[in-house]
């Protein structure tokens, strides 16, 4: 009969805990730090389609633009401004939305991106290349 109700009670209070627990609010993501163009506010995926899109456009990796962190070289330090193209891009940045703003209106479907002048290279090239001799 004891051990019956000693199971009874630690069940109640399983379910009590479980309860408790499904009532906190959720915790939040940890907000991105030293954001100084892109909105403070930014969601986790809409950043990361961001950051998807520089890759894809001046064809490099997360460490082009970001230091490793002091502690752990193998890992990078999102929020650091120790790294000079991370400085750049913030300017490129500022440049092509002045650029949509003063010539397209904003309409994204006629927009200068950075994809426009770097076509996958870290360095806009700035002459055509020759073309092959026949």
């Amino acid at each position: 009969m004891k051990t019956r109700r000693s199971l009874m009670l630690i069940g109640a209070l399983l379910v009590s805990v479980m309860l408790c627990s499904l009532s906190l609010p959720p915790q939040e993501q940890d907000r991105p730090k030293n954001l100084k163009v892109l909105p403070k506010d930014i969601s986790h995926e809409e950043l990361e389609a961001v950051m998807k899109g520089f890759k894809n456009a001046l064809g490099v990796k997360c460490g082009f633009c970001h230091s490793p962190q002091k502690d752990d070289p193998k890992k990078l330090d999102f929020a650091s401004d120790d790294n000079e193209h991370k400085a750049t891009a913030r300017e490129m940045m500022k440049m092509t939305k002045r650029i949509n703003k003063k010539f397209f209106n904003g309409r994204p479907a006629m927009s200068v991106t950075c994809y426009t002048c770097h076509n996958g290279n870290k360095e806009p090239k700035t002459q055509p290349e020759e073309m092959p001799a026949k």
